[in-house]
């Protein structure tokens, strides 16, 4: 009797398992999930403008050419996100060589990202999808 139910719950945990993995495969991509370009160019704006009223961290970008900025960006979240665009920029050792950014500033930039999703009421699941995407990236780019 143990062993026929032990075999049935076996059974009924493989096929559960097996519609999860079916559902997953059909889930739309983030990029779609997110709205597209469009909603990641309004959410890159507002991240790169979070940037520039931080005191922590506005003066890393003093320099910077803000519009080629904004285009790598969305680039950037566009292709990690599953769209279909193509970063074309330089890789994040390369970029950020010789900067020594530090964790603090990492942080700041990430807060920056997460007050513009929040701006835009980017549902939780997909705000941490896309922190997920760029705290991959601190590794590339602290201390460099």
């Amino acid at each position: 009797m143990f062993v026929r139910r032990a075999a049935l719950w076996l059974t009924w945990l493989a096929a559960a398992l097996a519609l999860a993995a079916c559902a997953d495969m059909h889930e739309p991509k983030l990029y779609d999930r997110l709205g597209g370009r469009p909603a990641i160019q309004a959410v890159v704006d507002e991240f790169v403008a979070n940037i520039a009223a931080d005191n922590r961290i506005n003066q890393r970008f003093a320099r910077t050419d803000i519009p080629k900025l904004k285009m790598h960006l969305v680039d950037q979240v566009c292709e990690a996100s599953g769209g279909p665009c193509k970063y074309t920029g330089r890789d994040m050792p390369t970029t950020h060589k010789g900067m020594n950014v530090t964790v603090a500033e990492f942080n700041a930039t990430g807060e920056a990202m997460l007050k513009a999703l929040r701006r835009y009421n980017v549902p939780q699941r997909k705000t941490d999808e896309v922190m997920d995407l760029l705290g991959s990236m601190q590794n590339q780019i602290v201390g460099k």
